[in-house]
């Protein structure tokens, strides 16, 4: 039998699997694992590790480092479960930062104290460059990669506790986001008027739709009878310059976001001067195609749209300002002039309205104000003001 569950107690088994003999001693050698959890869970923990002893990847956990573990994980869990963005992002961070700082301890023996020091290493001189540390944020997102990690190892039965659940990460500054003002956007729009670029500023500022999601963008997506598109799909670029096209992310990315009646015109015009380009080069637009892409149909380059973007905001003065701040500037804007939050969430393909006031409800003042003005009106409506001595409160 090369592999055979044992209950130990309840909601607790042990996994024997066999290794083969010793060559040196003759002796059968074994592995015993243990599983927190249900029989089922055994079960497949069991086929894992039997599927690791087929293809020659099994480790002894007592042997296993941090590193083995972690590409690991990245191998046989992030690559299957996480999209090949997310893949690409975590494999960076492990293989750049986590492991050259905690891989060579063995997993059994990781503690609390050597992610904090790891931590406190990477803030003071944690740049590749040598030059200085890196940010509180950069950091926190290297805690959550490598809770992820070990909260995964604990499931396997790897481990017996998360190590990272006993260490405090740096805790992330608060940025003030960059907005536009009604006249500074007016005067961006009319900068970018002669790039390649313009419509797709406008159509970012006057939609909040993310980078990604107007590169993604198709014309089958969009209505302009009905001035409205609908945002299905995202557009990445890779790091070895593959695109990658994939669905949004959640349910509440997948929306439909009203067009204002300038950019469905917009929409009209920049698509009758794409079809007239195409016909000219002899590439078919076709439904399926991009709305913002080279002449060609390629897409954009992700990074170029921001570089593009930062260099003509710079031009007329604005500096410090991102591409995304045109979502940030659509967001606010509409919450000053009174737009329900609830309507700004859905634009926005927030997964809840409380997301949208803890991001935006700083940058709007005057809400508190009016929220307190419009109690006591609705107050004094419902009980009309009492003079202070009579009734109820008078037998007090």
């Amino acid at each position: 039998m090369r592999g055979h569950i044992r209950q130990r107690t309840k909601g607790s088994y042990t996994i024997v699997i066999s290794l083969g003999k010793d060559p040196e001693t003759g002796k059968r050698k074994q592995q015993w694992v243990t599983v927190k959890g249900t029989k089922k869970d055994a079960e497949r923990k069991l086929a894992e590790l039997m599927h690791q002893v087929d293809t020659g990847t099994f480790i002894k956990p007592a042997r296993l480092t941090v590193a083995d573990y972690l590409k690991q994980w990245l191998q046989d869990y992030v690559a299957v479960n996480t999209s090949p963005r997310t893949h690409e992002r975590y494999s960076e961070i492990v293989n750049l930062h986590l492991v050259p700082a905690l891989g060579s301890i063995a997993l059994m023996n990781l503690q609390p104290q050597h992610i904090q020091d790891c931590y406190a290493k990477a803030l003071k001189s944690g740049r590749r460059n040598g030059k200085g540390g890196l940010s509180a944020f950069t950091v926190h997102k290297h805690h959550r990669v490598l809770f992820e990690a070990l909260r995964h190892g604990v499931k396997r039965g790897l481990l017996i506790r998360n190590a990272a659940e006993a260490v405090d990460p740096p805790r992330p500054k608060f940025k003030e986001m960059s907005t536009l003002g009604p006249d500074e956007a007016h005067a961006f729009l009319e900068a970018a008027r002669e790039t390649p670029y313009y419509t797709l500023f406008h159509t970012a500022l006057y939609t909040g739709l993310r980078r990604s999601e107007l590169l993604g963008l198709r014309w089958c997506d969009v209505d302009l009878e009905m001035a409205t598109l609908s945002v299905v799909q995202t557009l990445h670029r890779l790091r070895n310059g593959e695109y990658l096209v994939s669905q949004t992310k959640s349910r509440r990315s997948r929306r439909l976001v009203a067009l204002p009646p300038s950019s469905a015109i917009m929409l009209r015009e920049y698509r009758e001067a794409q079809e007239a380009t195409r016909s000219l080069i002899g590439v078919p637009l076709l439904t399926t195609g991009l709305v913002f892409s080279h002449p060609d149909g390629r897409p954009y380059r992700p990074d170029s749209v921001s570089r593009a973007f930062v260099t003509l905001a710079k031009a007329v003065g604005l500096n410090g300002v991102r591409f995304h701040d045109l979502r940030h500037t659509h967001a606010t804007l509409m919450l000053r002039q009174g737009v329900h939050p609830k309507i700004v969430s859905e634009r926005l393909g927030h997964s809840s309205v409380a997301i949208t006031l803890d991001t935006y409800s700083h940058v709007v003042p005057g809400l508190q104000e009016k929220a307190a003005r419009q109690f006591e009106e609705g107050l004094q409506r419902t009980f009309p003001e009492t003079p202070v001595g009579s009734g109820a409160l008078a037998k007090c």
